[in-house]
């Protein structure tokens, strides 16, 4: 499996595009492109790339991870995934736009829901959702255990947490989501996060000064 990070928006977010090399099919996870500019970053490197997008994937709806849904969902014609219980931050993106001074388009509502029971593959590489909320109240991290990768979103970061003061967090839902879900994940696992640098569990299970 191939990865390509990209750090989009206002917040500095990540956008990763993740591929099999052999089939060339590829998911986008949280798209953040907001800009003309930056959209074409994206559909250039799919191009170059001869990627062939099937499925686009939020980790959660928090506004700077669904900016770029509407785009990619328009131009590729993909199965939009999403979590269940953060479906409402989507009907609420253009209100916290205005929050931000943000002009933004629309995200579509997702054509099926996440769940740990929900079985993807991209080319013949499996997916497994992992559910952890707490920076909302139905966010996932996405593990390649073969690969030994893992996507947290704003689950986890390189020694920090998500933030639980936004739109649906709470503290000790994320903290139990981290030590019950991901900790417990072998420590050479690399986390793949919605901002920032990339780190592995036995990092943060080591340092992570909200976990030790």
């Amino acid at each position: 499996m191939r990865i390509k990070k990209f750090v989009f928006n206002y917040f500095a977010e990540n956008t990763f595009i993740i591929w099999d090399e052999i089939s060339r099919e590829a998911a986008i996870i949280d798209p953040g492109c907001s800009v003309e500019e930056e959209e074409n970053i994206i559909k250039d490197f799919i191009l170059t790339e001869k990627l062939k997008p099937v499925y686009l994937l939020n980790t959660h709806c928090h506004i700077d991870h669904v900016l770029g849904n509407a785009f990619i969902k328009e131009n590729y014609n993909l199965e939009f995934f999403a979590p269940k219980g953060d479906v409402f931050l989507l009907d609420l993106m253009q209100e916290h736009a205005e929050s931000f001074g943000l002009t933004i388009k629309q995200s579509p509502k997702p054509d099926a829901l996440l769940s740990e029971s929900k079985k993807l593959f991209i080319g013949t590489i499996p997916i497994k959702f992992i559910s952890t909320p707490g920076h909302t109240p139905d966010g996932y991290c996405f593990f390649f255990e073969k690969e030994r990768i893992c996507f947290t979103g704003d689950t986890l970061f390189q020694d920090s947490i998500g933030r639980t003061d936004l739109w649906g967090g709470d503290y000790d839902t994320i903290i139990t989501s981290i030590k019950q879900k991901l900790l417990t994940l072998p420590d050479n696992i690399i986390i793949y996060p919605g901002h920032g640098d990339n780190s592995t569990i036995g990092y943060e299970k080591a340092n992570n000064s909200f976990l030790v």
